[in-house]
């Protein structure tokens, strides 16, 4: 047995450093699982799978507003990185294995404030894709509270000493014991849409952290948002075409 990190590093020919980055945004797997921890114990002839990172792509931009496609194993912040040193800065965040749309805006400006209001008032649209654990036969909402508690990493659970939060979801298409879903939120609660379906018995393929099946990434996508009169979309990617 040895750690999957040094296994990763003999088999790449990479670092260890590298071969643990690799394995920390989640884009190393075994036989379609994603490998946790990087020091994780493996047998020495196991044989690892690294996914492919897609690059961002920006999908629109103007003197307000910069969309990007957030491609999944990439943190909001490291798309910040890119474009900060033209006064870019973030509006919103997405999860680190969540892909889809992600807004940027240009940091003091009049359209900031405004941008950042419409979220206040719950007026900006947000459209999301999941694929779920589970058959859901019809729309629903869920309004349960959501408490965030953070230390080295954030986490979430229904309470009701926490905040408010609405999802509201449509089933589009099943295959075998799986559901894909439109969810449509307005709040923007921490891993609020992964912790309502969890709540529901229904929880995202991929999300361990909330009980979901390991699999190579949360399937989550933020499909399209809409705002001050800006729609954006980004198109599903490659595995969400499973179901039809």
């Amino acid at each position: 047995m040895e750690k999957a990190y040094k296994l990763l590093s003999h088999q790449q020919r990479i670092s260890h450093r590298e071969a643990k980055i690799l394995i920390d945004r989640g884009m190393v797997s075994v036989g379609g699982m994603k490998v946790k921890i990087a020091r994780g114990l493996f047998p020495l002839g196991t044989k690892f799978s690294i996914q492919e990172a897609p690059k961002p792509k920006i999908l629109m931009q103007d003197e307000n507003l910069l969309a990007i496609d957030k491609p999944p194993f990439i943190a909001s912040e490291e798309l910040l990185k890119e474009h900060k040193e033209k006064g870019w800065t973030l509006l919103h965040r997405l999860d680190k294995e969540t892909s889809g749309v992600i807004l940027l805006v240009q940091e003091g400006s009049e359209f900031q404030k405004s941008a950042k209001a419409e979220f206040k008032a719950q007026k900006v649209y947000k459209e999301y894709v999941a694929i779920v654990e589970g058959m859901i036969p019809e729309e629903r909402e869920i309004t349960k509270p959501i408490l965030t508690t953070k230390g080295h990493f954030a986490k979430s659970k229904i309470s009701k000493e926490g905040e408010s939060a609405y999802t509201k979801i449509e089933p589009l298409a099943y295959e075998g014991k799986q559901t894909q879903l439109k969810v449509v939120i307005k709040t923007g609660r921490t891993h609020q849409i992964r912790v309502h379906l969890a709540s529901i018995n229904h929880p995202i393929i991929g999300d361990t952290l909330y009980g979901g099946k390991n699999a190579k990434r949360i399937l989550l996508h933020a499909r399209k948002i809409a705002l001050l009169g800006y729609e954006i979309e980004s198109a599903l990617p490659r595995e969400f075409s499973l179901l039809k």
